[in-house]
């Protein structure tokens, strides 16, 4: 595939050849080194690496949250890789819902509000996003909570309020950082489990994460090492490439 033919396959998400370049003290820092590869409409796909892999420069690039110093991004057909800030922050409102492992909620808002803003942010009526609000907190099973504030839910619930207010735009796809970094094991299964469920639904999920076991768990894994692709398979294999992963605990749940 050209650059100039942009994704002529059906993927959703291409990336050709990027490098990223930092000046740090006066030196170049490489985060990224000619990263290539392309994310399907509908799959599920971890992106690992331990820290200074370039995996938090990888997903700022996905995410639209910078740009690469060379090659090309195409999402959704579109190159984004030399659009100004004004594009890529109309591209992050219609393209992406972002998960955070902080969740990021409005405090003082309740649960329905914060799934409301991105739909704020598009200017929808406010009658309609309560609609689709009400909409995604039941499809994450808290339409029940709705009117409760963050200090009000547990982590597990916060986070499905997060993940709620991805959905609620019908991004193209979902970029979640960490997701269950802040939740315990059970807690941090039942998301893992949301997620294999919007999965059977067709959401593109894109997972960014330093834990083998949870890239065990994604039906594709991309491993980050110096900045470079160095593995990109079915997950459990990923995973098992790091040998500081006993086999037991990956075959085990998250």
């Amino acid at each position: 595939m050209t650059v100039e033919s942009g994704i002529s396959d059906g993927r959703l998400i291409q990336l050709q050849n990027i490098t990223r370049v930092f000046s740090v003290g006066g030196e170049e820092v490489r985060a990224l080194r000619g990263v290539s590869f392309g994310i399907a409409r509908g799959e599920w796909v971890a992106i690992i690496g331990q820290s200074g892999s370039g995996k938090t420069t990888l997903m700022n690039l996905l995410g639209c949250l910078d740009t690469p110093s060379s090659g090309h991004y195409f999402l959704n057909g579109k190159d984004v890789s030399r659009m100004s800030d004004d594009e890529l922050a109309i591209i992050r409102n219609k393209e992406i819902g972002f998960i955070f492992q902080t969740f990021q909620l409005l405090p003082k808002e309740t649960a329905q509000s914060n799934v409301e803003l991105p739909l704020v942010y598009r200017g929808m009526p406010a009658r309609e996003r309560r609609e689709k609000a009400r909409a995604a907190l039941e499809k994450v099973g808290l339409g029940h909570r709705m009117h409760h504030r963050p200090n009000e839910l547990s982590g597990g619930q916060r986070q499905r309020v997060a993940i709620a207010r991805a959905l609620v735009a019908e991004p193209s796809m979902l970029l979640a950082d960490e997701p269950t970094g802040n939740l315990d094991s059970a807690t941090g299964e039942e998301i893992v489990r949301l997620f294999e469920e919007l999965h059977r639904a067709g959401h593109t999920l894109v997972l960014v994460t330093h834990e083998p076991k949870l890239a065990a768990r994604c039906p594709r894994a991309v491993r980050l090492s110096d900045g470079e692709v160095v593995a990109d398979g079915p997950g459990r294999e990923v995973a098992l490439a790091d040998r500081e992963l006993p086999l037991a605990q990956a075959a085990g749940g998250a």
